[in-house]
């Protein structure tokens, strides 16, 4: 017998009949022998709405109702799972995170998990119930509710398996698992079969929708196997896992692109130290995230240019935060550029194989493709290009890296 965690999201649970159907999903787990827990997002729409009545407040001054309005979301969907497993002739047992409890920091609307008390969990399981829980939510010290902000529910269900430690965690979503790359764009992407941890997370920072950086972080800190798979699709999906030595052999696993970028470079600045904190400090406090940093010599060898790039709908905030500064950082002009995208090759091969910058470059130029910023790391290689490339960059990357082969 093995413990399985099971969670699923908005769409999975978005209406009666889907919630039917993920009973179906849970049914079956129980019939090959396995206890199973629970885990559920909000029905899809839901959340929106009831951020849509507290928006009519200022959040900022309200961030602990506004977090008691959101989680409603949850308590909807978790009694109607157990409504409908009643139906089919299961017994299950709705709980809210305060009922668990799952305790979180006291960060309205962005609150980290701290612990989670198995006891009533495995209480349930073990006789032979089906815990149904709320994802998403928790509660703090002083017994507020909290919410785990964007893909919470996710945390939820990664970190509620390494509580009960679980054999498994199923994150059903609205895809049947990690692709090699978007394909939507090409053609001849590959689903996983698994894929690393640390290569996951990659993925997920890089903006791939599949799972939040979060559950991603969690999952490897407490050697969560995770399963991402689809509710409706059937069949396995990707696992999440440990690296082994048949990952670090293949090159590269999946290429990652984001249409986020928007990339800022401040003109001769003189040249001495500190210069880096004088720019950096100033978003760090507006928390604007700096992503890619270039930093190259002018022809006379005392003064800088200064590239970096930021998500878009933070450049506006970020060219006010720089000339704000423009006495203290003592540049002469910034020129910034909206119309970039980034695309990452990922891959545990990258540690022990050389020449993979040259061949993911070499593949580039072969289409006219500029490349503007280069940023590395021990298993990815990111470049900044022109947002209108992002197609011929990813099908000549998937076919230079022989993706469509996997």
């Amino acid at each position: 017998m093995q413990k399985i965690v099971q969670k699923y999201g908005g769409t999975s649970v978005g209406t009666i009949k889907k919630i039917r159907h993920v009973c179906s999903l849970i049914n079956k787990e129980i019939k090959n022998g396995n206890q199973v827990a629970v885990v559920s997002s909000a029905m899809s729409g839901e959340t929106n709405k009831l951020v849509s009545l507290a928006e009519n407040f200022d959040i900022n001054k309200n961030k602990l109702e506004f977090d008691m309005i959101v989680s409603t979301g949850e308590q909807i969907s978790i009694a109607l799972i157990s409504m409908a497993l009643k139906e089919i002739g299961l017994e299950g047992k709705p709980l809210l995170g305060w009922q668990i409890p799952i305790t979180g920091s006291n960060d309205f609307t962005k609150a980290k998990i701290k612990e989670i008390n198995d006891l009533l969990i495995l209480e349930v399981m073990n006789k032979g119930e089906i815990p149904i829980i709320a994802g998403f939510q928790g509660i703090d010290e002083d017994n507020n509710i909290v919410t785990f902000g964007r893909g919470g529910s996710d945390t939820s269900a990664v970190a509620i398996a390494a509580a009960i430690k679980a054999d498994r965690c199923d994150i059903y979503t609205d895809v049947d698992g990690v692709y090699t790359t978007d394909p939507r764009i090409v053609k001849k992407a590959k689903k996983l079969d698994k894929i690393s941890y640390e290569e996951m997370l990659e993925f997920a920072s890089l903006g791939a929708k599949v799972l939040q950086t979060r559950s991603v972080e969690m999952a490897m800190r407490h050697g969560v196997t995770v399963q991402v798979l689809s509710s409706q699709k059937g069949g396995t999906g990707t696992f999440l896992t440990k690296e082994d030595e048949k990952m670090e052999n293949e090159l590269v696993s999946g290429i990652a692109y984001s249409k986020d970028e928007a990339n800022v470079t401040l003109i001769n600045i003189l040249d001495k130290p500190g210069v880096a904190t004088k720019i950096l400090s100033p978003l760090s406090v507006a928390n604007i995230n700096v992503d890619m940093i270039v930093q190259t010599g002018s022809e006379n060898g005392n003064n800088i240019n200064f590239t970096y790039t930021v998500s878009r709908k933070d450049l506006k905030q970020t060219i006010s935060i720089m000339e704000e500064n423009k006495i203290n950082i003592e540049f002469e002009r910034i020129i910034t550029n909206n119309s970039l995208a980034k695309i990452s090759i990922i891959g545990l091969g990258m540690r022990t194989h050389t020449g993979v910058a040259n061949k993911m470059f070499s593949a580039l130029a072969s289409k006219n493709i500029n490349i503007h910023v280069i940023s590395t790391s021990e298993i990815k290689i990111s470049v900044l290009i022109d947002e209108d490339s992002i197609e011929k960059a990813l099908n000549i990357l998937h076919s230079t890296f022989e993706l469509d082969k996997k």
